[in-house]
């Protein structure tokens, strides 16, 4: 069954009896949907829209009718897509780890016995006949919800809603999927799982199920064991530095839940060293060996988390998805955060003594080695689907001739929605925020990695540190007890410091962040450990395959010297002392920089905030504002980087110095719209739906995001190994020989134009824009002259700006994969073949 869920979602884009192959995606980007997607998991398939508000009655249609009459087509190339993502999903360690603890803490439960991808087994036998027959009983108004949050009049929304989706007859014999778990674990069980990831342990037990209160109390425990800054987990083994890092979940389920605590080992630190030091602190939670004060920090902050939540449509509406597929009563979910006030330290005494006793868990060891059970799914042969670009149904046409009230599109006003004024030199950029009591508070600096290495070393020193009168453990406490969390980062040219949380404690968060910042204590033992757990962390990274191509793309797009810029090396970590870089965090402290502001105090009172807590030295030190550079490419070139993984991630990328030219923003919006948009796209279409060649593939011109910045051009795919000449010949092709379409160049030209109708700028946002239309040179937004002028735009014009901006450019390649797999005379004719090591794409 977990399969056909899979394989459902996936196919459902394809058609009904009413619109033609692959017109669904059309048909939503005709009415200006965005987003559109859908997820599986072990309880739930979820269809997902971002709709216009005036398109609502066409989107109902449209929906009510793919899921009353789907005509399941495009089987074999969906089929190969699904290959492809289980073949991923056997490189994932993280999954591979879950699945495993799924299956000792489930053994007589679909949770443990079966997977939402399913079987490499199952994918081989797939059945068109099963698939029918299980949409025909479960895709039923008597198992369905339509989840809807927005700007909608909801009597108006109901009355669309039974006038389409009333057509739907229940199920009557709709089977209640009704599983116990009535298994007992007695004394710990492990297993030993495979993966080419670093060694990490994973502990489970498991709890009652959604709608509960022991759910409530998992949640809750969570929290006290785990939170990021002060919870026992976080104080006693990451900040002690007991561990390379370890943190705890619950993950509830409409049928039972799972608790688990993930860690991973310092240097040398064995997997049985760090389960006992975290069996030591699920002992503490039983024997009540913690501070009362947690329960009620933990409310301060799941409710910020839910101020959070509720500033989204999107996640508003999942929460009603996630009440729904768990059974529980709407009410219960409005009155959750006052339920779980109400949870005693006694209540998480008795849950831990039950729940997380020990003898009832379940251990994974991820071991760091070749997984030799993984056995890639071989797809067939497969023949493309022609695609149908230019061929529309009557029902299509119906609906892109619905004449709706346009809806206008709102600007950015950056002189009316924020504000700019000074305080002490320098100067704040203010926004108010209307809808609750959330601050965030960011100091931006322009420096960065490629000024000084050791900046990002400095900020995690500093955040094991005390001051004369906080210890780290008091100002985590503190910080959480606020519900206010703060952060220090820094980029390649931009350093940022970042306070957020509940307004009404901001004043002393700020005073907490400036006391740490200008007095921490240095502790030589907090930064030998700091040293060697960096050695480790970075030595894990080139097990990784996600850090692997991500450090390949740094070296393809900037450089070995940038890489060499911006990373410190062995000898430089061993080196540098607490005084270096403590110093180095008071320096940066006397830059000149600018504030962020958005919540809800006035501009008074902002300045009052910042004159009060921030301190802004009489002199501040200029800063030259820098930029990170593309690499010109003159010429091709391939650099290959080994990985034992049965995929290949690959990028294409081309610079040819053209810098910006905000005319030209109209034509290369539309081109990226039609070629690498969405769904409708061609790069969706060519490489997913009619090749089955890639489960993730990308392409697209990227514009420049200051005034003396380049444009660049970007591709990538992730598929087999054997699929790589395949994948790259096809996407040379549709990048250079761009297929063209009036009906599909129509439906992006639309959406494009809607997605711009549609936007909104918030508190949140304008700021960020401001200053982007600020190092663009520009006082407007710069998606004003895109709606301005795209409405006038041909197919023609995109075919022009595709010869003027991407065809025949010349690309520098950069491929992660096993060498010996792939075809390297073949890469041989794309340019000259480097072979990288991981030494030079990581710098150490």
């Amino acid at each position: 069954r977990a399969k056909l869920y899979h394989q459902i979602d996936s196919i459902s884009y394809a058609a009904s009896d009413y619109f033609i192959p692959n017109e669904y995606d059309k048909l939503m980007s005709i009415i200006g949907a965005q987003g559109t997607n859908a997820y599986t998991s072990t309880d739930m398939t979820v269809y997902v829209e971002d709709i216009p508000s005036n398109q609502i009655e066409n989107w109902a249609r449209i929906e009510a009718d793919r899921f009353m009459n789907p005509v399941i087509r495009g089987f074999h190339t969906e089929l190969e897509t699904v290959y492809e993502e289980k073949n991923m999903s056997l490189t994932r360690d993280f999954r591979k780890a879950l699945e495993t603890m799924d299956g000792m803490l489930f053994p007589d439960h679909p949770y443990g016995t079966q997977t939402v991808l399913g079987t490499q087994e199952h994918l081989k036998n797939p059945s068109i006949t099963n698939i029918k027959n299980y949409h025909k009983t479960y895709y039923v108004p008597n198992n369905m919800a339509i989840c809807l949050s927005g700007d909608f009049d909801p009597d108006e929304m109901l009355a669309i809603i039974e006038k389409y989706f009333g057509q739907m007859e229940p199920n009557k014999d709709l089977p209640e999927l009704k599983f116990e778990t009535a298994s007992v674990i007695e004394s710990p069980m492990s297993k030993d799982v495979y993966g080419l990831d670093a060694e990490n342990i994973m502990i489970g037990w498991k709890y009652p199920g959604a709608g509960t209160h022991e759910a409530m109390v998992a949640d809750v425990v969570s929290y006290i064991l785990s939170n990021g800054s002060a919870g026992l987990i976080d104080l006693n083994l990451n900040q002690q530095q007991k561990v390379l890092g370890a943190q705890a979940m619950s993950y509830t389920r409409p049928d039972a839940g799972e608790f688990i605590i993930m860690a991973n080992p310092k240097h040398g630190q064995s997997l049985d060293e760090v389960k006992d030091l975290i069996l030591a602190e699920i002992a503490k939670l039983r024997s009540g060996d913690f501070d009362e004060s947690l329960l009620t920090g933990t409310i301060n902050n799941l409710k910020l988390q839910m101020m959070n939540l509720m500033e989204e449509n999107s996640d508003r509406a999942d929460l009603y998805v996630q009440s729904f597929i768990n059974g529980t009563d709407w009410a219960d979910e409005v009155k959750r955060i006052d339920n779980l006030g109400k949870i005693s330290k006694q209540d998480v005494i008795e849950w831990a003594c039950k729940y997380l006793a020990d003898n009832n868990y379940a251990v994974i060891y991820k071991r760091q080695g070749e997984d030799r059970t993984v056995q890639k799914v071989s797809a067939p042969k497969i023949t493309p689907i022609k695609s149908n670009r230019d061929a529309q149904s009557a029902f299509l046409a119906e609906i892109q001739a619905v004449e709706v009230e346009p809806i206008e599109p709102v600007y950015a006003d950056f002189e009316k929605d924020m504000s700019i004024f000074n305080v002490k030199g320098v100067d704040v950029l203010y926004a108010q925020n209307k809808i609750n009591d959330v601050t965030g508070i960011t100091i931006e600096y322009n420096t960065g990695t490629e000024s000084d290495p050791a900046l990002n070393l400095a900020f995690d020193y500093l955040s094991y540190l005390g001051t004369p009168t906080r210890s780290a453990e008091e100002i985590a406490q503190q910080m959480y007890q606020l519900a206010c969390n703060f952060g220090l980062s820094s980029g390649s040219n931009r350093t940022f410091i970042s306070i957020y949380g509940l307004s009404e404690n901001m004043p002393e968060a700020m005073a907490i962040v400036e006391d740490l910042a200008y007095n921490a204590v240095p502790d030589e033992a907090i930064l030998a450990n700091l040293k060697a757990d960096m050695f480790k962390s970075r030595a894990d990274a080139k097990l990784n395959q996600g850090a692997c191509f991500g450090q390949l793309q740094q070296y393809v797009l900037y450089g070995p010297e940038f890489i060499k810029k911006t990373t410190l090396t062995d000898k430089q970590i061993q080196s540098i002392t607490s005084e270096e870089l403590l110093a180095k965090v008071r320096e940066l402290l006397g830059c000149q920089h600018e504030i962020r502001y958005s919540g809800p105090a006035s501009e008074k009172e902002v300045a009052k905030l910042i004159e009060e807590n921030h301190i802004i030295a009489e002199n501040l030190k200029p800063l030259e504002k820098a930029y990170t550079r593309y690499l010109p490419v003159d010429a091709s070139k391939v650099y290959l980087v080994q990985y034992d993984a049965k995929q290949i991630y690959y990028m294409q990328f081309s610079n040819r110095g053209e810098t910006l030219d905000l005319k030209a923003d109209p034509y290369v919006a539309l081109y990226n719209e039609y070629f690498g948009g969405g769904m409708n796209a061609i790069v969706f279409q060519e490489m997913r739906e009619a090749r089955g060649l890639a489960y993730s593939s990308s392409a697209r011109l990227y514009q420049p995001t200051h005034k003396d910045d380049s444009y660049m051009y970007y591709a990538f795919i992730a598929t087999q190994n054997d699929k790589m000449k395949t994948a790259i010949e096809a996407f040379d092709e549709i990048i250079n020989q761009m297929p063209e379409s009036e009906t599909a160049f129509s439906i992006a030209k639309e959406a494009l134009i809607s997605s711009i109708r549609t936007d909104r700028t918030t508190s949140r946002n304008i700021i960020g824009r401001y200053v982007t239309a600020r190092e663009l040179g520009t006082t407007e937004p710069r998606n004003k002259q895109i709606f301005e002028v795209a409405q006038n735009l041909t197919l023609e014009d995109v075919k022009a700006a595709q010869e003027q901006w991407v065809k025949d450019r010349t690309y520098v390649y950069g491929i992660l994969g096993d060498i010996k797999d792939l075809d390297t005379d073949y890469l041989k004719t794309l340019g000259p073949v480097q072979t990288l090591t991981l030494t030079d794409i990581f710098g150490y």
